[in-house]
Parts: structure tokens; C-alpha cells; sequence
């Protein structure tokens, strides 16, 4: 049978020395607890540092019910961004028809207008130049242009204006469809210049070259955009009357007599081409500046925006 321990005396020294130890430990684990001391005792720290566990488990149930109570009470934060619809589905559409169309309106054209360099210099009229008189300060598709080592598109006037009679058709009628769109969803309202536009246009373009700091309000567009959203419109009207009085000069006489003549329809035709070509590289090159999310918005229809911004949504609820 094992002998069973015998009790210890209150007042013998090894109880009094046990309890010395147990308290010198107390002391020090509380001294460590509190960053005053290192910890450095024996054995009997780890029943003390249980304790003083077991003890904050406790009290621990009251203080995650305040600390709940606090975070209720607390406001609760605004977030930083929303996911706003931009662009509708039907301007999406004819915006990304427009482009290869448009594209192909230009390539044909050009197969065009190499019949009117044959000879060279040799034409009085040449839309293509500048110059005063016979005086030429140079052209705007010399030689090189139709024939160098990368390609050759000389004697192609008839391919030209094959395409360039099948896709004005495209061009004409994919515009009346988007203007009758921006006029029955009153999304005309976010693209129509305002009184501040030319000014808001003007801060906009100084912030674009870097001397000067924080572009106006704006809402879907800026007045920058507005002013040259509108003029697409109005070029794209001219392209298309132009291209009809020299297509049918006879046929519509009045068309090509109000717009001066048959060379002045040229002229005027060839110009607002020019124009187009710097619309879409200056519209290209602020898609760029602008980032990932405005080119997205053309896309998927919808618009990473900052909550503080106007929101769009609202806007089309007051239309």
C-alpha cells in the first residue's frame, strides 16, 4: 500500500518557506505584467500566470458585450466609391458601329482621291493642298503616299467608291438613330453645351497641358466634351450632305447650289474628313489619360465613381 503524504504544519519551516516562494512569484508575475521587471521566477509562475488567465477569461464576456455596444452606437461609415450606370446599351452600340464605319468612310476616301493626283500638280483644284494659285506649300498625300515598300493603292478609285457608297449608307443611318435615341432618352441634357462650357472647357484643356491644378464640376461630361460631342453631331450632318451633293450633283442641284458649287462641296467634304481624323486622335489620347475606367464604362455601361460626386442617376430623375 502506498504511504499516503503527511500533512505539513502551519507553522513548520517548510510551509513558511512555501509560502515565501509563493509569494516572491505573485510579486514578480505581477511586476512582469505590469513592464517593470522581466520575468525570471521558477516553477511556480506557471500556476500564477494561469490564474491571472483564468481570471481575464472571466471578465472577458462583459467586456466584448461593451465593446459590441460601442461599434452599435458608433456611425456607421459612407462608402468611398459606387458602381454607377454611365453609357446605355443603344449609344454603346452605335458608338463602337461608328468607329469601323467611319474608318472604312476614310480608307475608301482615300482610294478616291488619288484620281485627282494624276499628273501630279497638275490640277488647278486639288482639295488636298495648300497652297495659293499654282503655288503649293505642300499636300496632303504626295506620291509616297500611295506607293512605297509597305503598300501600293494607286488605280483603286473604283474599290473606293464601292465602299464609300455602302458604308455612307451605315454612317447615315446609324447617326439618325443615335440622335433620335439622345432625343427620346433626353440623354441629349448631358451633352449639350452649357453657358460655362466654353469656360469649363478652357480650364479642362490649361489642367490637360499641366499649368493649372483642379478641373471644374461636371456630371456624364465635362465642357469639353460637350462642346465637341455636339460638334461630332453637326460634322457628321455636313459629311453626309457633302458626300450627297458630289455623289448626285445633278440629281440634287439645290443641295450642291446652296453648299457653293460642286468644288466648294469638295473642299468642304475634305475639310470636315480633316476634322474627324483630329477628333478621334485627340478623343483617343483622353480615353488613354483618362484610365482603365472610363474605356470600361464604354464597354459594360457602368462607372467606377467616388460617393461625393454628383450622381448620375439622380440627374436623369430630373429630366
Amino acid at each position: 500500500m502506498p504511504e499516503e503524504p503527511i500533512a505539513k504544519e502551519e507553522g513548520s519551516p517548510e510551509s513558511v518557506e512555501e509560502r515565501e516562494a509563493e509569494s516572491a512569484a505573485d510579486a514578480a508575475v505581477t511586476s512582469a505584467l505590469a513592464g517593470a521587471v522581466p520575468l525570471a521566477v521558477g516553477p511556480e509562475r506557471v500556476v500564477v500566470a494561469e490564474a491571472q488567465r483564468a481570471a481575464d477569461t472571466e471578465s472577458m464576456p462583459v467586456e466584448v458585450a461593451v465593446a459590441e455596444e460601442m461599434a452599435a452606437e458608433a456611425p456607421v461609415a459612407e462608402p468611398g466609391i459606387v458602381l454607377e450606370r454611365k453609357h446605355p446599351l443603344a449609344i454603346r452600340w452605335m458608338h463602337w458601329i461608328n468607329f469601323p464605319v467611319l474608318f472604312t468612310m476614310m480608307w475608301s476616301g482615300l482610294l478616291i482621291y488619288w484620281n485627282d493626283s494624276i499628273p501630279p500638280y497638275a490640277h488647278s483644284h486639288e482639295v488636298y493642298r495648300v497652297g495659293i494659285g499654282s503655288w503649293t506649300l505642300f499636300r496632303f498625300f504626295p506620291a509616297w503616299f500611295y506607293t512605297n515598300k509597305l503598300w501600293d493603292i494607286r488605280y483603286m478609285p473604283t474599290t473606293g467608291l464601292g465602299y464609300h457608297f455602302f458604308f455612307m449608307w451605315l454612317f447615315g443611318v446609324n447617326g439618325i438613330l443615335y440622335v433620335a435615341f439622345l432625343l427620346i432618352s433626353k440623354e441629349w441634357k448631358f451633352m449639350v453645351p452649357l453657358k460655362s462650357s466654353l469656360r469649363d472647357a478652357v480650364q479642362v484643356t490649361l489642367v490637360d497641358l499641366h499649368l493649372k491644378k483642379g478641373l471644374p464640376p461636371q456630371t456624364k461630361y465635362n465642357g469639353g466634351q460637350r462642346i465637341a460631342y455636339t460638334s461630332v453631331i453637326f460634322m457628321g450632318l455636313g459629311s453626309l450632305l457633302t458626300g450627297l451633293a458630289i455623289y448626285k450633283p445633278s440629281q440634287l442641284h439645290w443641295l450642291t447650289s446652296a453648299l457653293g458649287g460642286y468644288e466648294m462641296a469638295r473642299w468642304l467634304h475634305f475639310l470636315l474628313t480633316l476634322g474627324f481624323c483630329g477628333f478621334f486622335l485627340v478623343h483617343v489620347g483622353q480615353v488613354i489619360l483618362a484610365g482603365w475606367n472610363n474605356f470600361r464604362a464604354m464597354v459594360s455601361g457602368y462607372e467606377i465613381r467616388r460617393a461625393e460626386e454628383p450622381s448620375l442617376e439622380a440627374e436623369r430623375g430630373k429630366f
